[in-house]
């Protein structure tokens, strides 16, 4: 076993949609990971909630009120490698995702994966 470095990326994003971010990221990375590709995790169904702000253009809820609604995470790691992040978010994440700003966090972690 080797541990490599590697970017883990969190996505929440509403149940239905999740397929369709995942389907946007493997169109831009095949999350191959050992013998496996289009490996990623999908959370149970959790909530989220915000509130719009002047200026701010959500898909749903209204200006000053504070919007609740169900939503998945989906996690998929990749080789730490800046422009493959950036292909991931900005292409892969971004255009498919319903949310005017998705709630994207990325990690440095390590895989321990065989040699």
């Amino acid at each position: 076993m080797r541990l490599r470095p590697a970017y883990r990326i969190s996505v929440w994003v509403p149940p239905a949609h999740a397929q369709r971010v995942l389907d946007g990221i493997v169109a831009v990375d095949e999350l191959r990971l050992g013998g496996y590709d289009r490996v990623a995790w999908i959370a149970a169904v959790g909530s989220e909630q915000y509130r719009p702000l002047a200026g701010a253009n959500p898909t749903q809820g209204r200006h000053g009120e504070l919007e609740r609604g169900d939503s998945v995470c989906v996690q998929v790691c990749i080789p730490r490698d800046g422009e493959r992040l950036r292909r991931v978010v900005e292409d892969g994440i971004r255009p498919h995702h319903p949310w005017e700003l998705p709630a994207i966090f990325v990690d440095e972690t390590m895989l321990p994966l065989p040699d």
